[in-house]
């Protein structure tokens, strides 16, 4: 296929070198120039703005990090919505319901069918193409792009037949991770606190009932790793959980422990670790 790529940054990059990977012609826009460099060293093709990606490409896939840079690059005269090409637009990004009926509008006025495919695994599992792919839009669609969804990894799950039912999965899986995370944070400070090694904790709950992403490995791989980067801001998961909690009181739920979860958050951005990466996820609730 011939694929359009917006937005190759942490998750974008290495995303849409798994396409190059499976043999896709690719075509990638990112307004940092240096982003797009090792995709066109792979012969990937550089558009010059979303309506150009959009001018060469059929299928269009967005990885953009806020709602706003999203809607941005969407409409306008240099806009995806401008271009002539373009078909299929692929939402990869964590947006929620409302924001994907609103895109949704938009490309039905352009004749473009949105494909919701929201993904979970971060920047470690796009580069290990070990990605868990939500998807839900029209059928025929959802199944011609399959090959798409499976070069990024093997669980791909074909939630609805309307876009942004994927969202709701994808937020009820973040704002899980989100509590877990926080919860795990203190249970470990008070194990160490308490006298127990670290390692020593870990081999308990990944091998007990406490086991979670957190505990398998965000804490051994980017917590106690020297150095280690996760790849993805405070700021990206704070507005994931936001999105999770108006989500959910939307549907009706009270969303107590993930409220609790989120004043943690906020208060982390507050005193400004929301650009910091989520590697010091420890310092940030313990300090809240």
């Amino acid at each position: 296929m011939r694929i359009g790529y917006l937005g190759v940054g942490a998750m974008g990059l290495p995303m849409s070198g798994k396409l190059l990977d499976a043999g896709h012609e690719l075509w990638v826009f990112d307004v940092r120039a240096e982003a797009m460099q090792p995709l066109l060293e792979r012969q990937a093709r550089r558009a010059a703005s979303p309506k150009d990606l959009a001018d060469n490409c059929e299928i269009v896939v967005v990885s953009l990090p806020t709602l706003g840079i999203f809607r941005n690059a969407l409409n306008g005269k240099d806009g995806l919505l401008a271009g002539s090409a373009i078909r299929t637009l692929v939402n990869t990004c964590t947006v929620g319901g409302p924001f994907v009926e609103e895109v949704e509008r938009a490309c039905s006025g352009k004749e473009v069918t949105l494909v919701d495919a929201p993904i979970s695994g971060g920047p470690a599992g796009a580069r290990a193409g070990t990605l868990s792919v939500m998807v839900s839009g029209d059928p025929e669609t959802t199944e011609a792009l399959k090959p798409v969804f499976e070069a990024w990894g093997k669980t791909v799950v074909i939630a609805g037949d309307r876009p942004g039912i994927a969202q709701v999965m994808k937020l009820t899986n973040n704002i899980v991770f989100a509590t877990a995370l926080v919860a795990t944070v203190e249970a470990m400070a008070m194990a160490e606190k308490g006298g127990v090694k670290p390692e020593d904790m870990l081999r308990i709950l990944n091998n007990g009932t406490g086991r979670s992403f957190a505990s398998m490995s965000v804490f051994p791989d980017f917590l106690l790793a020297e150095g280690a980067s996760f790849g993805a801001a405070v700021d990206i998961l704070m507005k994931d959980v936001d999105l999770a909690i108006e989500q959910g009181e939307a549907l009706g739920i009270p969303m107590w422990v993930c409220q609790t979860a989120r004043q943690v958050f906020k208060h982390g951005v507050f005193r400004g670790y929301g650009p910091r990466d989520l590697s010091e996820i420890r310092a940030m609730v313990l300090e809240a």
